[in-house]
């Protein structure tokens, strides 16, 4: 069989207590998470843009929505939703890929759970599956779409969420290698948004959970899709990376008992995966030695070659972010934000924070110098050095968050819409469930919503 055959079939015949108890264990973290993205995005315009198109296309009130507790299609809320999720730039990643998983696998498993209402166990099973097929499209390419200006996510997305889709509808294993096959054609995404900070990025997955669902509901009608989409003649990797070696066993090699979905990172703070432990790093610091911004000569920062153009360079939109984007993507003005304000939360990418001159003139002492031990994962070294001679040296990973955080993440994220209260109890309730249940999901958003309101 090609390998879009063999991750189809796969995925059909996949049970939830087949995969390892590590990996449903995560699931409800998950959920949890692109739940609370999806509330923390609600407000902003370009959620509230795809709300309006959305709403403008009519169609069966299948799923609901969260950020305004109407009913859409199933893929016109997986849009929404996968919008939302990533346009704070807060969500899970794949280390090798820089692929973010859980947007598109998560609304798509869950918009067409509640249409086709599927059990908790099948949409769980799909999220599974999702995660799996990213991490093994993702781990074929590394970093090598972004090098060749296309955004990681928008590629690998729509084929994802079409495997969680397709589980969650439970299709054949035909029909789902179908369902896989037509998705591949809809990735693309252009690194464009870099040069003017547009919202393409964000479109990029919100177009990735529609397509995939929109792929496993023509699936599931016998519209065929090209089984040879990844391995076969004109194969999504000869398309995008032509004339790279690319390892294509690395798509079906051990499927099954050699478990890669699992390695997608959660987010601590919204920015680049990579300035994360770079936070942690000079937040271990601040709170050691109490330290203060006019205390600080310099902070030199210790970075991977390949991590230098997506978070130091080009200077001068690094220390004083124009847009959420610039500031997203920006190690100087992270970390001066962690410095000045002992936390980096959603306000940092507001224009009043990323105005302020006292993080500007604090993020011009925050320089890099590229590191060739520093690996191909998310690892930080820093060194800081005080007006009286003194350096402090620092170094941090993106381990895994404890439960306590990301609950404590999904409180922050939501409270603006929950209120602070409804929103801890809504956290405790999604984390609690064994499997995600997305009427049950539903109906406690809009319950804490409305209590809130």
């Amino acid at each position: 069989m090609t390998a879009v055959e063999t991750l189809g079939h796969w995925c059909a015949a996949m049970a939830w207590n087949d995969a390892p108890a590590a990996q449903r264990a995560v699931v409800p973290l998950r959920v949890l998470d692109s739940v609370g993205l999806i509330l923390a995005g609600a407000d902003v315009e370009a959620t509230r843009v795809a709300v309006d198109y959305a709403r403008s296309q009519g169609g069966a009130a299948a799923a609901t929505l969260f950020a305004d507790h109407g009913r859409l299609p199933a893929a016109l809320a997986a849009l929404v939703h996968g919008v939302a999720a990533h346009c704070r730039d807060f969500d899970d990643t794949f280390p090798d890929s820089v692929v973010h998983p859980g947007s598109p696998v998560v609304a798509a498993a869950l918009a067409m759970g509640e249409a086709v209402g599927a059990a908790p166990e099948d949409i769980g099973t799909a999220i599974v599956a999702g995660y799996e097929v990213a991490a093994r499209l993702g781990a074929v390419a590394g970093r090598r779409f972004h090098a060749r200006g296309l955004h990681a996510t928008g590629v690998v997305g729509p084929i994802a969420a079409a495997a969680a889709a397709a589980r969650a509808a439970r299709l054949t294993g035909m029909q789902t290698a179908w369902a896989l096959g037509l998705a591949a054609s809809m990735s693309g995404g252009l690194m464009a948004f870099l040069a003017d900070g547009a919202w393409s990025k964000w479109l990029h997955v919100g177009w990735a959970a529609h397509g995939g669902v929109t792929a496993a509901e023509l699936a599931k009608r016998n519209f065929r899709g090209p089984v040879a989409a990844l391995d076969g003649p004109g194969n999504l990797y000869a398309a995008l990376l032509a004339g790279e070696d690319c390892d294509l066993s690395l798509l079906t090699r051990g499927l099954g008992s050699s478990w890669l979905g699992g390695d997608a990172k959660f987010k601590i703070y919204p920015c680049a995966h990579v300035i994360q432990p770079y936070i942690d790093a000079a937040l271990n610091l601040w709170r050691m030695h109490e330290l203060h911004p006019e205390d600080i000569a310099e902070v030199r920062c210790h970075v991977a070659p390949w991590a230098v153009p997506i978070v130091c360079t080009p200077r001068a939109p690094k220390v004083a972010p124009d847009t959420e984007l610039d500031a997203i993507a920006s190690l100087p003005y992270m970390v001066a934000a962690a410095i000045a304000d002992g936390e980096v939360t959603l306000a940092a990418l507001d224009g009043a924070c990323r105005q302020r001159n006292d993080l500007r003139a604090l993020a011009q002492r925050i320089t890099h110098v590229e590191d060739t031990s520093l690996g191909q994962g998310f690892e930080a070294r820093l060194e800081l050095r005080l007006t009286g001679g003194d350096v402090h040296v620092a170094a941090a990973d993106a381990a895994m968050p404890e439960t306590e955080r990301l609950l404590a993440k999904f409180v922050a994220n939501a409270e603006g819409r929950l209120g602070r209260e409804r929103a801890r109890e809504a956290a405790l309730r999604l984390a609690a469930m064994a499997a995600p249940d997305s009427s049950a999901i539903a109906e406690i958003i809009i319950a804490e919503t409305s209590v809130a309101s």
